[in-house]
């Protein structure tokens, strides 16, 4: 007969529970698994069947009973960790985001918006259209498999039960969120700048010759030439999603080296 003593279901318990713990809040928070269309429960299976993969290389936990206010702060600890991973991808998806709302607002696309259940909120069809994209090249560049294994790392690199941040990650982690204006315009610029370009044509048109109705040409051109200059800002956003997603796994490797605590 086998017989399981408090301490080894306490010991199990910690073992899965507090990795558990990290690997929800990164689903919760990650653009990709926390999309409101995926189930809650594929979810949490996704992140047990993580935990019970990763759970026997962990390096030693710290020795806290199962119910305790020191295990009440280790579990947010782990929560902290998992959200700043996830805001992380967020800020890189939202910087594409950001450039379809610059080029829909340039284009008169501004009308076209619908509902989109993950923000809970308008948005363009533009921005949408510019997500799914991303989206779709983050999984062809197997970026979602490089995520999980920093998620796997960060368990050796920030250790169940470190006890304290370095403060500095978090501010690191605030400013890079300049990244959804300083990328998004990048992506928009070369849009942007030549619809802007035509509007001022129009208007100076407009200014010297008032009885020309360059109101009703305006929309039609700017819509035409905008889905003309889509079309070519397609052939090479690969390269400009390559480098964002390089960039931000680059940023999220340091964001997650910082956090770990000064030593004296």
């Amino acid at each position: 007969m086998i017989e399981v003593t408090f301490a080894q279901l306490q010991s199990w318990l910690i073992l899965f529970f507090w990795p558990f713990v990290r690997i929800t809040a990164f689903m919760m928070a990650a653009p990709l698994m926390g999309h409101s269309s995926v189930p809650r429960q594929a979810k949490i299976g996704l992140a047990a069947l993580l935990t019970i993969v990763i759970g026997p290389s962990l390096p030693p936990l710290p020795d806290a009973p199962m119910i305790s206010w020191a295990s009440l702060g280790i579990m947010i600890e782990q929560m902290l960790i998992g959200v700043a991973i996830g805001l992380t991808m967020r800020v890189m998806f939202a910087a594409v985001q950001a450039a379809g709302e610059f080029i829909g607002l340039q284009m008169g696309l501004a009308f076209a918006t619908f509902f989109s259940p993950d923000t809970g909120a308008n948005t363009m069809i533009l921005s949408r259209l510019f997500y799914m994209i991303t989206l779709l090249m983050f999984l062809a560049f197997n970026g979602h498999l490089i995520v999980v294994e920093i998620l796997a790392t960060t368990f050796f690199t920030l250790p169940i039960g470190i006890g304290s941040f370095n403060p500095g990650a978090f501010g690191l982690l605030a400013r890079f969120g300049s990244t959804i204006f300083v990328s998004g315009m990048l992506l928009a610029l070369p849009l942007v700048g030549a619809l802007l370009i035509i509007n001022m044509s129009l208007g100076i048109l407009n200014r010297s010759a008032p009885q020309l109705t360059v109101f009703n040409v305006g929309f039609p051109m700017s819509l035409t030439v905008g889905i003309l200059l889509l079309m070519v800002l397609m052939t090479d956003i690969g390269r400009f999603l390559e480098r964002l997603f390089s960039d931000s796994l680059l940023f999220l490797r340091q964001l997650l080296e910082t956090m770990a605590p000064l030593t004296s």
